[in-house]
């Protein structure tokens, strides 16, 4: 029987693997610069962030919506963005239509050309994250994906991709966005403030 000591070791050594074989990939850096500009334009041109996933990855999303909105290393101005996270619109349309479609249906009726819908999976199969990017597409919003896996369809909806790659659970993928995620607020905060 293992020992909770080397357990609790194991799971640091496989993050910092899987870490490590991320920033192994300079091309990773410079999708994440353009998902930094594709947000900033689209703030800068009063549009907004409309963020959303599933599990943990709804967590991320609501993290990333709250940093804009309110702050995450410097005072500033408010950032507009949004998580699709209010649990009666995600019980109503999930009860109503069928949970496939609790992120398309807010976009259908909040979205507006020129925002960015902003959509987390960490297997890449989420099929309300590809029915919110189809409805997206539809209305002229820009598609941004944080994934773990192959996205297969989404890929086709999506604008900008960034896929940490690891075939095992998805809390070591998780990990990684949030870093990422943490990224790209600090250097809108960093270019918004220029």
């Amino acid at each position: 029987m293992i020992k909770i000591q080397e357990l609790i070791q194991q799971e640091f050594i496989q993050a910092q693997s899987v870490l490590e074989n991320f920033i192994n990939y300079p091309e990773n850096f410079k999708k994440i610069e353009e998902i930094v500009n594709v947000v900033c334009n689209a703030i800068q041109t009063g549009h907004k962030i409309i963020a959303f996933g599933n599990g943990g990855s709804h967590c991320d999303a609501m993290h990333f919506a709250e940093e804009l909105t309110g702050r995450y290393r410097t005072n500033r101005a408010a950032l507009p963005a949004i998580a699709i996270s209010n649990p009666s619109h995600l019980s109503c349309v999930g009860n109503d239509y069928g949970f496939e479609f609790v992120f398309s249906r807010f976009i259908e009726a909040l979205g507006q050309k020129g925002d960015v819908a902003f959509g987390i999976s960490t297997s890449g199969q989420s099929k309300n994250i590809l029915e919110a990017f189809k409805v997206a597409k539809s209305k002229g919003l820009t598609t941004v994906l944080l994934t773990g896996k192959s996205a297969n369809r989404l890929e086709t909806y999506a604008d900008h991709i960034l896929t940490v790659p690891h075939d095992g659970y998805a809390d070591r993928i998780q990990e990684i966005h949030i870093k990422i995620i943490h990224a790209i607020i600090l250097s809108i905060e960093q270019k918004l403030l220029k």
